[in-house]
């Protein structure tokens, strides 16, 4: 027995080490500082002076006296409610166009997947300003194609920047498409071959039998791009320069969050809108969560 006892303690003992790197990482890089924000959230901060605490002052602030934090909620809000519908929609489209038995699909998959490789990088941002700037190419195509004359610079007009933006994150589809794409290859043919008996018709097909099948995946993608297009900083900074123009049409939450704490050195506040964020962010997942069970078929039957 008390050989039985020594070999499990050394084997949770190495087990430990080997975790040891991890758990440290853990500890030192994501729970210290995630637990310093919190308390740097209640104090005013500018990193040359010793935080003093002001308690709920910097919350009471964002919504009572920073109309561009406002602002800058109302673009986000803006952005993820239009853009991951969008994107989800049109990634869909080209899984059901993927999932056919095409020559070359392996290539065309692979094409279709660069975009999300390439769309989040400093170079694309500044490609996509030069294509919607007045002299860009989508006005010279407009111009070409469609005779249409005196068009605005998409990218430095109020109204339409941030619709830039929402197509560039819809053009960045790649990911959700190859898990659309996986999800379409685990739906049985014979699903189909019955349906085709009875006489279904293409739509009936997919609103019957594919879209429920996909539930669960469009649950995972739903979640996991609304959490990343509430984090979406690079595009709107390197369209807008870092400003969040034109007249804060670009604003997005995590620019107006950096600007706060590194261009006006307020880190108290950003963290504050840093823990805000991680509230909103977790409770639009909770309500889609708390929905799916409406409309997420697992195949139990339900």
């Amino acid at each position: 027995m008390k050989k039985r006892a020594f070999m499990d303690s050394r084997d949770n003992l190495s087990g430990y080490l080997f975790l040891a790197p991890w758990l440290l990482g853990f500890l030192i890089l994501t729970l210290y500082p995630m637990l310093q924000s919190l308390y740097y959230s209640f104090t005013q901060f500018d990193m040359l002076t010793a935080p003093q605490w002001i308690g709920a002052d910097n919350y009471v602030k964002m919504f009572t006296g920073d109309p561009t934090y406002l602002k800058s909620l109302q673009v986000t809000f803006t952005f993820v409610f239009l853009g991951v519908p969008l994107k989800l929609a049109f990634a869909l489209l080209i899984a059901l166009i993927m999932n056919q038995k095409l020559r070359m699909i392996g290539f065309y998959r692979t094409v279709y997947y660069i975009p999300t490789l390439l769309g989040g990088s400093v170079a694309i941002a500044m490609l996509w300003r030069q294509l919607f700037s007045g002299e860009g190419v989508v006005n010279a195509i407009l111009g070409s194609f469609f005779g249409l004359t005196n068009l605005p610079s998409w990218i430095a007009n109020p109204q339409y920047a941030l619709y830039t933006l929402v197509l560039l994150t819809v053009w960045q589809f790649g990911s959700s498409m190859i898990i659309f794409l996986a999800g379409l290859k685990q739906i049985p043919d014979e699903y189909y071959e019955a349906a085709s008996v009875d006489g279904a018709g293409k739509l009936v097909k997919f609103f019957r039998i594919t879209l429920p099948s996909l539930s669960p995946v469009i649950l995972f993608n739903l979640v996991m791009q609304m959490i990343s297009s509430f984090q979406a900083f690079t595009q709107a900074f390197i369209i807008s320069a870092g400003r969040g123009g034109p007249l804060d049409s670009t604003m997005f939450y995590t620019l107006y969050l950096y600007i706060k704490g590194f261009y006006h050195f307020e880190m108290g506040y950003a963290s504050a809108m840093a823990w805000t964020l991680l509230v909103i962010i977790a409770v639009i997942t909770a309500v889609i969560f708390k929905s799916s069970g409406n409309w997420v078929s697992y195949g139990s039957g339900d």
